[in-house]
Formats: structure tokens, C-alpha cells, sequence
């Protein structure tokens, strides 16, 4: 018996890429009026609340690290 493979392949793109080209597609041709840093935020914002989250999360644990310590 042989056996046959089939390989998928998709692809897809994220809403905030999505609103990224948007953006800058509108940008480009002066239907918007917007500064850069505003029609680049789709590209910025999610990477920006990942570090937010991970900068609370270091902050909790190293503060937690600290009660332990003292508290020996």
C-alpha cells in the first residue's frame, strides 16, 4: 500500500496588520490627515501592552521575592 500526504498551507493576516495597511494606505493618500505615530499604533500598541503586561508581572514577582526573603 502506498500512502499518499497532502499538506496544507494557510495564511493569514492579523486584524491589527490589517488596520496597519489601512491605516497607512489612507495616510498615503490624504484621505486621513493623522500624525505617524497614530497611523503606525496598530503596528506599536500591541507589542507596547505586551511589555506593560510583562513589566507588571516582573514588578509583582520580584516584589513577592522580596516579602519571602525578609520574611525568613
Amino acid at each position: 500500500m502506498s500512502e499518499s500526504t497532502r499538506s496544507v498551507s494557510t495564511s493569514s493576516i492579523s486584524t491589527t496588520s490589517l488596520l496597519g495597511v489601512l491605516f497607512v494606505g489612507l495616510k498615503l493618500t490624504g484621505f486621513i490627515d493623522w500624525p505617524w505615530i497614530w497611523v503606525l499604533a496598530p503596528f506599536w500598541v500591541p507589542l507596547a501592552i505586551l511589555l506593560a503586561i510583562l513589566v507588571v508581572l516582573g514588578l509583582i514577582l520580584l516584589g513577592a521575592y522580596i516579602i519571602d526573603s525578609t520574611n525568613k
